[in-house]
């Protein structure tokens, strides 16, 4: 195969001027809002091995960039945030003191295994609350979601929350094995009402609790999760009253109108244990990001501590970000040589006053109507083309 000189590898993208504007401004507002709320930026290396971040990514194995460094080790491209950051927390942050607030601003790499309009290459937006197993901590990185989206001018943003061990304990209490859990999980993950009943159809479910079942999939309301709680299950019941604070908590943040519980919602990421969301936004059809707690990923690097936090993507946040922002003025001053003294004081003058100039030799410019059109004040010294 020939490539061509001006073709990139699939899913990577070229960020013009414009939309590379946009994601700084995007950054500083983020990442400002996170330090306020007590979080601590990081970064973390963009390889990782294989062995350890590659392996314990809730990332499928054929999504992962590999390659091998010179001592024969296979590395991956960091395909997610949490991964690396509940790493660097295991090995260092936590013997320091618990818990550890920490927020990022980073790209992550996930290949594409055809040309489909999705980014192999995507920047994160995001926080890390480790060490903390309360619910305080979930309504926690939920708030400071929705307080960056508030600040971004995201208009009509919605949760959609579940809860993972609480819809385990209950589709056990329905007699279903793992292996038949799994399948239901994954129908709820493809949001797909019509293949859930199906499935349904196959399962050992009596008969009369065949309707109980299916309701699982249109729930809105945490009051109504209380109808598939086991009161003779102390941890069911211990986890839909943790389900309620929740709720209330969220409530008094001012996100009441903006929260959905939603008892069949699942992440595709496999390594959430407990509260799971995700965030949405009229103008996309796809989540701005998600979330959840995570406290059987810390396990696996050997520390039993409380850990939550979530992801929002920044590429879909620009997708719908308001257009209609404060443009700043942009000044293009064309001179020629017989007055280019005078051009480059007067871009020095307007720029001490906060002015953005563009100082542009006339001539060298071929199509100067097309060339002003991208300016709010256009200043041609006398003899400019």
């Amino acid at each position: 195969m020939t490539i061509q000189m001006f073709e990139k590898p699939l899913g990577m993208r070229d960020d013009f001027p414009f939309i590379a504007k946009k994601k700084a401004e995007l950054r500083t507002s983020g990442t400002n809002i996170i330090q306020q709320a007590g979080y601590d930026l990081l970064q973390t290396p963009t390889l990782e091995y294989y062995e350890t971040i590659g392996k314990i990514s809730a990332i499928a194995d054929n999504a992962l960039f590999k390659l091998l460094d010179s001592q024969g080790e296979t590395l991956v491209l960091r395909p997610d945030m949490t991964s690396p950051i509940a790493r660097v927390a295991a090995s260092k942050l936590l013997k320091e003191k618990m818990p550890v607030r920490l927020g990022y601003y980073s790209n992550v790499f996930r290949a594409q295994k055809r040309e489909g309009g999705r980014p192999a290459e995507f920047e994160q937006m995001g926080v890390e609350l480790i060490g903390d197993d309360s619910l305080y901590a979930d309504a926690e990185v939920i708030i400071l979601a929705g307080t960056i989206l508030k600040n971004l001018n995201i208009e009509s943003s919605r949760f959609v929350i579940g809860h993972t061990q609480l819809l385990q304990l209950i589709l056990e209490d329905f007699g279903l094995s793992q292996e038949q859990i799994e399948q239901v999980r994954s129908a709820f993950v493809s949001k797909n009402s019509v293949g859930f009943e199906t499935l349904a159809k196959q399962l050992p479910i009596e008969e009369s609790r065949m309707e109980s079942f299916i309701g699982l999939i249109s729930t809105t309301t945490v009051e109504e999760w209380q109808q598939w709680v086991n009161p003779r299950n102390s941890k069911q019941s211990f986890l839909f009253e943790e389900m309620k604070k929740l709720k209330k908590i969220l409530d008094r943040s001012g996100l009441s109108e903006a929260v959905t519980y939603d008892l069949s919602f699942n992440s595709h990421m496999t390594y959430y244990t407990g509260v799971v969301f995700e965030v949405y936004a009229a103008g996309s059809g796809f989540p701005l990001g998600n979330g959840g707690r995570y406290d059987g990923l810390m396990k696996q690097f050997g520390l039993e501590v409380g850990a939550t936090g979530f992801g929002l993507r920044v590429d879909r946040l620009l997708e719908i970000m308001s257009a209609v922002s404060e443009q700043q003025d942009h000044t293009l001053i064309l001179f020629d040589e017989k007055n280019e003294d005078q051009a480059f004081d007067e871009a020095q003058k307007l720029r001490e006053n906060g002015t953005r100039v563009t100082l542009q030799f006339g001539p060298a410019v071929k199509a100067t109507d097309e060339f002003s059109k991208h300016f709010s004040k256009v200043l041609r010294l006398e003899g400019a083309n």
